[in-house]
């Protein structure tokens, strides 16, 4: 299974090539590379820049529909330009929260009013957004947020804490999750609001992980606020508007993100031919069979795409897990492939290398996002149809 083109979209392919080569070669070249695994906070404010570029030749949300702002891209050309896109070492999106998760779930849940205010400045690049989800007692286990949000007059006040918000510090917007009917079972009873960033009552302060980054954050609401129309989806309706944005985080870019494993893995094997790790047979089968592990992640993708839209088919209930598992292993297998240079830094300022960088934050993949038990609660429950677990 792979992407057959037609001339027009080889041309297509042959426009985003020329038009990034020429950007990244030229007025961005500082930035190739840059805002990757374990790099998100770097470069910030050039990045920011980069969005705006993107935006005004129209190479952001190119799969939106043309009424909404973008090209009305097919997926087969939203794969090509991501493709194209790692192939030219682009740097991280700053704005693909709003891209890829936002926006979506605005063209399908959102109001009219919502969709005029808040679309086109995420297609220019002119506001940037975050995903308030998870809380310290509610990861995994979405369902049980916290944060609450009650309607005084016009305007929605929201007190709670989130975490793991990336990119929080420097986001315009937080699409949050949080409750607003105490009374009502878990499911139900959240709601789904947008709450400008930059006021009185929102503190955020971010979160230094190993690998020296910090493009995770804590958010703290105290008294936050948010205009009474910037629900989505209706009072009490959060979670069936939550799962239809994790459904959209599931389609066209995780073509993108495989892209970006394609490259991590072929430093691997150059690394593995440098050390001489290539020569020994155990460390060869694992570059083998992180090889097939790559193929099987884009096969099934490319199947899951093809049933692309706001409800989780069983193909997509599988791929978190399964990308999640091998990255990890992955920066396992690149850490061996290196040997004892894996644990040495070349000179100060003694800066993380960029394969050290990805193989520790790959250590979170397997959590963010949904850890791996709740990835298989439900492949079996909505994916199987087995008993729902005892909770």
């Amino acid at each position: 299974m792979e992407i057959q083109l037609s001339d027009e979209e080889e041309a297509f392919r042959q426009e985003a090539r020329a038009w990034l080569e020429e950007q990244l070669n030229g007025p961005f070249k500082e930035l190739q590379g840059r805002g990757a695994s374990g790099d998100q906070d770097r470069y910030v404010e050039e990045r920011v820049a980069w969005g705006r570029v993107m935006g005004a030749a129209g190479w952001n949300c190119i799969g939106w529909p043309k009424a909404f702002g973008g090209r009305g891209c097919s997926i087969k050309e939203e794969a090509v330009f991501n493709e194209e896109y790692v192939r030219a070492n682009g740097p991280g999106n700053v704005g693909h929260i709003g891209e890829t998760l936002l926006g979506p779930t605005l063209i399908h849940f959102g109001s009219t009013e919502q969709q005029k205010r808040f679309l086109p400045p995420i297609v220019s690049g002119e506001e940037i957004w975050c995903q308030g989800y998870s809380e310290p007692g509610a990861g995994s286990d979405l369902a049980n947020v916290q944060t609450k949000a009650r309607l005084v007059g016009d305007e929605w006040i929201i007190e709670g804490q989130k975490i793991w918000t990336s990119g929080a510090q420097y986001s315009d917007w937080c699409f949050v999750l949080c409750r607003t009917d105490p009374e009502a079972a878990k499911h139900r009873g959240i709601s789904c609001l947008l709450v400008p960033m930059k006021q009185q009552g929102i503190e955020v302060r971010p979160i230094r992980q190993m690998s020296g980054s910090a493009e995770f954050a804590e958010v703290f609401f105290d008294g936050a606020k948010a205009e009474k129309n910037h629900l989505v989806g209706g009072v009490n309706n959060g979670w069936k508007v939550a799962m239809g944005t994790l459904a959209f985080e599931r389609g066209a870019s995780t073509l993108g993100q495989q892209y970006l494993f394609q490259k991590e893995f072929e430093q691997v094997v150059a690394a593995a031919r440098e050390s001489g790790a290539a020569k020994d047979p155990i460390l060869r089968q694992r570059i083998a069979n992180a090889a097939i592990g790559l193929r099987i992640m884009r096969v099934n993708a490319l199947r899951m795409l093809e049933h692309e839209g706001a409800d989780l088919n069983r193909e997509a209930l599988i791929s978190k897990l399964y990308w999640s598992n091998w990255h990890r292993d992955l920066g396992k297998l690149a850490m061996d492939v290196l040997g004892p240079e894996a644990e040495l830094l070349d000179a100060a300022p003694y800066e993380l290398t960029a394969m050290q960088k990805w193989c520790l934050f790959s250590r979170a993949d397997t959590i963010y996002a949904g850890s791996n038990q709740i990835q298989r609660n439900i492949i079996g429950e909505r994916g199987l149809g087995l008993p729902k677990e005892p909770r």
